[in-house]
C-alpha cells in the first residue's frame, strides 16, 4: 500500500488502520450486535494477520479492555513493524469506564500503556475524549500534560480524539493529529478538514464504516478521497473483510 503523511509528524500510514477494540472488550459496547471475545490465540494471529496485510497503523486504547496487553504480547516483538496510536484519559476497569483527564492521570495511563504494550515509546497518544471536547481542553491540564510526554520522547506525537467539530478546531492549536468521526452519514467534520491540511495536522478517521450500515466500497472511498486524510481506522475480528477494505482502499 502507498503510505501517506502524517501531517508534521514525520510518519507515514497506510490508508487502513487497525483498530483494536474487539480484540480487548465486549461489554458496555456501542455496537448493533453483540460478539464474543477472540481468545489470546486468536487475537495473536488475527494482530499478525494485520500486520502481513500491510496494515502500519495499529490503533488502540486503555478503554479497550485487552488490547493493549494483546497488543504488547502478539506483535510487540514486530514493533517495528507498525505506528501504534493509543489513547489518555478513559480508563476500563471492572465493566465500567471512567474519564480522568488530570495530569496524574494521563501521566499513570501512559506508563502503563507502555508497559501493556511491550514499548518504550509510543508513535501517537490521543487524549481520549467523553464527549466534552473544549471543557477537556479549557479546564483540564491535559494538554499541557501532553505535550510534556511528547518532550520527554514517550510520544513522538500528540492530538485530540473527539466527538465535535468545535473541538476538533480548539485542538488545531496545539495537537498534531486529529482523530474525527466522519461518514456518508455524518460529514459535519469535513468543514474542519482544509484548516487541518493549512494547519499540517494529520487526521486520521474513526467511525468511517457507521458501524457496519453503510455500504463498505463507498464508505471507504468517501473517506479516503478526502485529501487532507491520512488513514481510515477500521475495527473488526474478521481477517477476510480487512482483506477486502485493503482492496478498496489500494484500487
Amino acid at each position: 500500500m502507498v503510505r501517506r503523511r502524517l501531517g508534521r509528524t514525520g510518519l507515514s500510514l497506510t490508508p487502513i488502520g487497525f483498530g483494536a477494540f474487539k480484540i480487548g472488550r465486549n461489554v458496555g459496547i456501542k455496537y448493533a450486535r453483540g460478539y464474543e471475545l477472540p481468545s489470546d490465540d486468536e487475537a495473536a494471529n488475527l494482530l499478525a494477520g494485520v500486520l502481513d496485510l500491510g496494515i502500519n497503523l495499529i490503533d488502540t486504547a486503555p478503554a479497550y479492555g485487552l488490547s493493549e496487553e494483546r497488543i504488547g504480547a502478539a506483535i510487540g516483538h514486530r514493533r517495528d513493524e507498525f505506528v501504534l496510536c493509543t489513547k489518555a484519559g478513559e480508563t476500563f476497569h471492572d465493566g465500567r469506564s471512567t474519564d480522568d483527564f488530570s495530569a496524574g492521570a494521563i501521566r499513570r495511563s501512559v506508563r502503563r500503556s507502555l508497559q501493556r504494550l511491550r514499548t518504550t515509546e509510543i508513535d501517537v497518544l490521543l487524549v481520549h475524549s467523553d464527549g466534552r471536547d473544549l471543557e477537556i481542553m479549557r479546564d483540564t491540564d491535559v494538554v499541557e500534560t501532553l505535550l510534556d510526554l511528547r518532550d520527554a520522547g514517550l510520544t513522538r506525537a500528540v492530538g485530540f480524539s473527539g466527538k465535535t467539530v468545535e473541538g476538533a478546531r480548539e485542538a488545531l492549536a496545539w495537537a498534531d493529529v486529529l482523530m474525527i468521526p466522519l461518514n456518508l452519514e455524518d460529514q459535519d467534520h469535513l468543514a474542519v478538514l482544509n484548516e487541518a491540511a493549512e494547519a499540517d495536522v494529520g487526521v486520521l478517521v474513526k467511525k468511517g464504516l457507521g458501524a457496519g450500515r453503510l455500504d463498505t466500497r463507498a464508505a471507504i472511498r468517501f473517506v479516503l478521497d478526502q485529501p487532507a486524510v491520512t488513514s481510515l481506522v477500521v475495527g473488526g475480528l474478521n481477517l477476510h473483510h480487512l482483506r477486502a477494505n485493503v482492496d478498496v482502499a489500494t484500487t
